[in-house]
């Protein structure tokens, strides 16, 4: 492989690596709105989820989706460390 097409191929995977981070930032952006918003929730109010790809919502127990959002959100931000982790470490090298 030719220098060139190495650091061509190299750029791509630095393209997509932004990508994939911006996308990751946005999901946790939005899971955190969603936290607070469902944190800030009356007792007696409901909660509904949509159902993927159609218009059609559920009823939910609001502790429950909260919880499960807040699961989510620690995935996330979990996910966006290791890859400023990763980032830092190969910049050391």
């Amino acid at each position: 492989m030719s220098g060139s097409a190495l650091r061509q191929e190299e750029g791509e995977s630095e393209s997509v690596k932004l990508r994939r981070k911006e996308e990751l930032s946005r999901r946790i952006k939005e899971q955190k709105v969603v936290v607070d918003e469902l944190s800030n929730l009356k007792k007696n109010r409901k909660v509904y989820r949509q159902q993927p790809n159609s218009n059609i919502f559920f009823l939910v127990d609001r502790t429950e989706t909260l919880s499960q959002c807040k699961n989510t959100l620690d995935e996330l931000k979990k996910a966006h460390q290791e890859t400023e982790n990763s980032e830092k470490t190969k910049v050391k090298k």
